[in-house]
């Protein structure tokens, strides 16, 4: 099991990297590695896939999901992930891209592929009132009540605190953790913290301004 370093920390966002053990070499060049931005869904994921294809990476889509009222700028999926779970192989020969995952399907990720992962954190309520409303508007509403609505906040929860502790211990894997609010607040910092965690280089103003506050809709 590797070990774990401390927490890189800036406002709003922090790394988390896991220790080589002996036997085991360091980090590949960012090209030798698949880059995936995760989180729960309404967690902010397709904005964070929005600034990596803004700031020059490739990034994995089939466009066919396409942006509505409820993502005005676009879902950057890709159709095949909804299957990892029975073929994930395919990912290898993706390295060097971004590829948007659900954070459910991270435990797909084949074993020996170096990633480094970005993970959007937002309010849990937050998340629940985004789904709810992009239920209605699809006319497909759930009973929004206390108790269905703490079952699943305490779901979620756990689900990214299982996460975590999974990619910690994941070996060739990189964490960086970011904040839907902060980054929203202040999209520059947000691209810089990007930009350095894969290694620097990338059109952070470009990154900047493929953010758009006013999409904050639900917020608490």
């Amino acid at each position: 099991m590797l070990r774990m370093k401390n927490y890189e920390r800036v406002p709003g966002a922090h790394v988390l990297m896991t220790a080589p053990s002996p036997i085991e070499s360091h980090m590949p060049p960012l090209a030798e590695s698949l880059i995936v931005v995760t989180g729960l869904p309404r967690a902010g994921t397709s904005m964070f896939m929005q600034m990596l294809a803004a700031g020059g990476i490739p990034v994995l889509t089939d466009n066919l999901r396409q942006a509505d009222e409820d993502n005005p700028r676009g879902y950057l999926e890709f159709e095949p992930v909804k299957n990892l779970l029975k073929d994930s192989r395919w990912l290898v020969e993706n390295r060097g891209k971004a590829i948007k995952i659900v954070a459910p399907l991270l435990f797909a990720l084949p074993p020996g592929l170096p990633c480094r992962i970005i993970l959007s954190e937002r309010d849990l309520d937050e998340v629940l009132d985004s789904q709810q409303r992009m239920l209605e508007r699809r006319n497909q509403p759930l009973p929004d009540t206390p108790e269905r609505r703490r079952l699943l906040r305490d779901e979620y929860a756990r689900t990214m605190a299982r996460v975590k502790t999974w990619l910690a211990q994941r070996p060739l894997t990189e964490l960086l953790v970011l904040e839907h609010r902060e980054a929203l607040a202040d999209p520059h910092h947000a691209a810089e913290a990007v930009s350095g965690f894969l290694g620097g280089g990338m059109d952070t103003a470009k990154m900047s301004q493929a953010v758009d506050p006013n999409l904050h809709r639900n917020r608490r």
